[in-house]
């Protein structure tokens, strides 16, 4: 397949990505911290032989894991062949070979599980149509069961489901969520909230939350306001009342980051990519809300 040249003598790759958040300070590189993007930039460097840079669907928090997150790199033309073995093994895909490298070069809470050349007008986060998020909580008395206590929140009080579901129901469309977000300078808090459900099996209660983007820290927040209606601390309409906000809610906490995972990325067919781009980048406004 002919390289696809996305600028400056670059080919874009796409990464399918899962980690466990526990051992990170979150997604995003910064200086002195190890991060998940941090360690796939490193052995991506290490492979082609330049400094690569990483960017994501969704920049997680510290301790947040991912199943289903999504990424792209831009790797100059010429660094490309280093990801290609001296010798192909016949039925290999274009790059399992360097999904098999990066096995070797990468810490074993982070796993790159699939690269594949980026259709033209893909970007991880500005394509995409909407993120997918399970939060997994266990109301069990002993707590998480040893296997999953890094991926499941050990709450100790019984929770009225029927309560949060009503909750949910309040937040559902599309709304200014400032009441559920970290403020970040020139960043909008107006998101669309697709779903909001939860499912229980015995003492394991999930929380499955979907929109088309997530501000900082909004799906905790979403989960720990819920919390608070499930333990009757607050009534079901409270959270349409906190949709009135302008800054985050003192309220109520955001619920711990283990039990939250990105399990999903879902995009448009590639004809759609570059038209994708273009609605994201452009910046909601409170004028949009009906």
């Amino acid at each position: 397949m002919p390289a696809i040249d996305f600028g400056g003598g670059h080919v874009r790759l796409r990464l399918d990505v899962a980690y466990d958040g526990t051992g990170f300070a979150g997604w995003a590189s910064q200086s002195g911290q190890r991060t998940v993007a941090g360690v796939i930039e490193d052995a991506l460097s290490t492979v082609f032989r330049v400094p690569v840079l990483v960017r994501a669907a969704g920049r997680t928090d510290a301790g947040v894991h991912a199943s289903g997150q999504v990424a792209h790199v831009d790797v100059p033309v010429d660094a490309l062949p280093h990801a290609y073995p001296r010798t192909p093994r016949p039925g290999d895909s274009e790059f399992g070979p360097l999904v098999h490298r990066l096995a070797k070069l990468l810490t074993e809470d982070v796993r790159v599980v699939a690269i594949t050349r980026a259709a033209p007008g893909f970007d991880a986060r500005f394509s995409a149509l909407r993120r997918h998020y399970v939060y997994r909580l266990t109301t069990a008395p002993y707590g998480a069961e040893p296997h999953e206590a890094r991926f499941v929140t050990a709450w100790p009080r019984g929770l009225d489901l029927d309560a949060m579901a009503a909750g949910a129901r309040e937040l559902l469309g599309l709304h200014d969520f400032a009441a559920f977000c970290r403020h970040r300078d020139g960043a909008t808090t107006i998101r669309e909230l697709q779903r909001l459900e939860f499912t229980r099996d015995g003492h394991r209660i999930e929380v499955h939350v979907s929109a088309d983007a997530f501000c900082w820290n909004m799906v905790r927040s979403l989960v720990g306001a819920l919390l608070a209606v499930g333990e009757r601390r607050r009534d079901p309409a409270w959270c349409a009342a906190l949709l009135t906000a302008t800054r985050r809610s003192s309220d109520f906490a955001a619920a711990p980051a283990r039990g939250l995972t990105l399990v999903g990325v879902d995009y448009p067919p590639d004809g759609e990519l570059t038209a994708r781009n273009l609605i994201t980048r452009d910046v909601r406004t409170a004028d949009e809300i009906g």
